[in-house]
């Protein structure tokens, strides 16, 4: 497959003003100018941008799609009978027919990371998705993709038997926690490596918590506050957790803070109301800040709270709110893959990558602009 014609953003070799895309099977193979466009056969099939533009398929980095049901009370989001539940995975309650997955392939994402919601101190573990097909095992990138944590107002709003009153309460029992799972850990290993046969008694949660305890698997913590972000950092310290900031709502009041850390910060959702306190201080200006402070960010919607098909126009305000504009498509194509660890599959057009290809009849930020052929793997879903 062919595409030509178009203005190509491809996210990590600049922007080439008129080239073409070639696709051999579910791989990307050339990038190039029109003035470059190999003559070495006829593809097998043509697709002219009519001077539109082509992108690698655009990446949802933190939402709950396929999780959360076409009418609100249709979730399966929490379980709230219990507050540290790091044994949950995504991967066993998402819906591959959730109608909102057909809109985020209509809006050029093609990748998502979905998981378990914020009511939990520890909720469980998320999966990286494409977007399309019929059998949730076929469409998983990374199973588990990471151990979702929350601080603030959300594990403390929800009425759990053993769940916690304050923010303490939640710092401490995922320091609990984590320090169980590390114990369970080095008792595993030290089993192993002197050819026990019986190591420690097999645990559910602390099994889970094994990779996040050895910093295998990123430990991503919903945190809107500046303080609770601040909280997040320490306790990534304290265990040597790969640590990703997920909303980071006031990450624009500690952005020097953030930057020193090196910790990236998925934004969002931004295009939604100040629902509970600590989004008292929602600015679209905060993804910018973050950016040119030196941090590493990805816009995420956090469908359902905005809605997916809107990912693309999330970076566009971001963009208007001060953000250059290569640096907002880079928060939901390479920076998205990047922070979750698919940077060398995902993100740009770049030979040997996926071949998630959007193509867009206008600029991507332009309100009228659709997208007229995306691809997954080579095959077209739209």
């Amino acid at each position: 497959m062919l595409i030509i014609n178009g203005v190509v953003h491809t996210m990590d070799a600049g922007t080439i003003p008129s080239g073409f895309v070639l696709v051999k099977g579910s791989r990307i193979a050339q990038v190039g100018s029109m003035a470059d466009l190999p003559q070495d056969g006829e593809p097998d099939r043509l697709i002219d941008a009519r001077g539109g533009h082509i992108l690698p398929g655009f990446i949802d980095a933190h939402c709950h799609v396929g999780l959360y049901g076409a009418c609100a009370p249709e979730d399966d989001l929490n379980e709230s009978p219990a507050s540290c539940t790091p044994q949950l995975r995504a991967l066993d309650s998402v819906d591959p027919f959730n109608p909102y997955f057909e809109e985020a392939r209509r809006a050029g994402v093609t990748c998502v990371l979905t998981g378990p919601g914020s009511a939990n101190p520890i909720a469980g573990q998320s999966v990286l998705l494409k977007t399309a097909g019929t059998v949730i095992d076929q469409m998983v990138v990374r199973a588990p993709a990471s151990m979702k944590f929350a601080l603030g107002e959300n594990p403390k709003r929800v009425h759990q038997k053993d769940g916690p009153a304050t923010r303490m309460a939640s710092a401490a029992l995922i320091r609990e926690q984590l320090a169980r799972a590390a114990d369970y850990e080095f008792k595993c290993a030290r089993a192993q490596a002197d050819g026990q046969l019986d190591g420690p008694e097999f645990d559910a949660q602390l099994d889970a918590l094994r990779p996040v305890a050895a910093g295998r698997l990123p430990a991503h913590f919903h945190a809107h506050r500046a303080d609770d972000i601040a909280t997040a950092l320490r306790i990534s310290r304290e265990f040597g957790l790969d640590c990703v900031i997920v909303h980071g709502t006031e990450g624009h009041r500690i952005a020097d803070f953030l930057a020193r850390e090196g910790a990236p910060v998925i934004t969002g959702p931004f295009l939604t109301d100040r629902s509970k306190p600590e989004l008292a201080r929602l600015t679209m200006e905060n993804t910018a800040i973050l950016a040119r402070a030196g941090v590493q960010v990805a816009i995420c919607t956090d469908h359902p709270e905005t809605p997916i098909s809107l990912l693309p126009f999330c970076a566009a305000l971001a963009a208007r709110a001060g953000m250059d504009e290569e640096d907002a498509l880079a928060a939901i194509t390479i920076n998205a893959a990047n922070i979750l660890g698919v940077g060398d599959r995902l993100g740009s057009l770049s030979p040997g990558k996926d071949a998630d290809i959007v193509v867009m009849d206008g600029h991507p930020f332009h309100w009228r602009t659709r997208a007229t052929h995306v691809f997954i793997d080579g095959q077209e879903v739209l």
